[in-house]
């Protein structure tokens, strides 16, 4: 099988596979380790492997490399971008940025590394509350690229932030008219959704958080016999494994028009295959590599998250 045939190559490289929960499920049970931007951020600082597998986006890829810049990171495929990274060009931020000289940038991980040397702060959707929550109450901040999470952030503190006008195409395409619908069918079920979601589908959820988040009330609560989810469907993989007895709900995107399935899947997410990982870790192939002076400027903000977030 092409899956033993991962686990021989890895353990003769010394290399470690690691995948983002929105990853494919047969990618997910061949990886060493899996979570969300936060946790393989981590987990990447703290790895002892040769080689690094980054089953996910690229700039998933790119901050692996940032983190270990002796380390060979891959990706099974190159092209796999992200709609908020594209988002935010980094001549873009510099130019906001100029407009305004006197405020802190405090940068979604969903960027590039070009984005990130030029940011203060990294966050993710595991800790920008807890980090924006720690920065001085004058201190003027640019959030982005995520509008929906910044005005999230907003909503939650209080705190007043200029946003960039982006968003996960994702998290952004949720049908509230479907999310109604499933919570006349499912009255009991509560609703699990991502910051990245619109407000709309905010406002109509019982629990918002992070992936891991998500994850982790699913876990924490057994005894519920349904929920209704609200991000990218490739997390309900793991809900399904730690709870096997429990029905997940996905919610559909606004239109399935040409889709095999009411799930909402990221088309980035799921260019990365089984095949796919086989050969670039075999071929030592789909190498990331960053600018050394972009990337000695990235990693600073990136560690201030890594330390924030302990």
């Amino acid at each position: 099988m092409i899956q033993d045939e991962i686990r021989a190559l890895c353990a003769q490289k010394n290399a470690i596979i690691m995948a983002h929960y929105y990853q494919r499920p047969e990618i997910q049970d061949v990886a060493d380790f899996i979570g969300d931007s936060l946790a393989l951020a981590q987990q990447a600082a703290k790895t002892d492997a040769s080689i690094i597998v980054v089953c996910g986006v690229h700039f998933m890829a790119e901050t692996a490399k940032i983190l270990c810049p002796d380390k060979k990171v891959l990706i099974p495929e190159p092209a796999a971008g992200c709609s908020l990274a594209d988002s935010c060009k980094a001549e873009d931020l510099a130019e906001w940025k100029k407009q305004h000289p006197e405020y802190k940038v405090v940068s979604y991980v969903n960027t590039s590394a070009a984005v990130k040397a030029l940011t203060d702060i990294v966050v993710t959707s595991s800790n920008a509350l807890k980090i924006v929550g720690q920065m001085p109450a004058e201190e003027k901040i640019l959030f982005g690229p995520d509008h929906n999470l910044g005005s999230y952030i907003t909503a939650q503190t209080g705190r007043k932030m200029e946003l960039w006008d982006g968003s996960c195409h994702v998290h952004a395409r949720f049908s509230a008219e479907a999310l109604m619908q499933l919570k006349k069918e499912y009255p009991e079920a509560p609703v699990l959704a991502h910051p990245e979601c619109k407000q709309l589908i905010i406002n109509l959820s019982d629990v918002v958080g992070s992936t891991q988040a998500l994850l982790n009330y699913v876990k924490r609560n057994p005894d519920k016999k349904q929920f209704i989810i609200a991000t990218e469907s490739g997390i309900i993989h793991e809900m399904r494994k730690a709870c096997p007895e429990v029905q997940f709900i996905p919610v559909p995107p606004e239109t399935t028009e040409g889709v095999g399935c009411m799930c909402n899947e990221c088309e980035y997410m799921r260019m990365n295959t089984l095949e796919k990982l086989f050969a670039c870790l075999r071929d030592e192939s789909n190498e990331v590599t960053v600018d050394k002076a972009v990337a000695e400027k990235a990693v600073l903000p990136i560690r201030r998250m890594l330390q924030l977030s302990n």
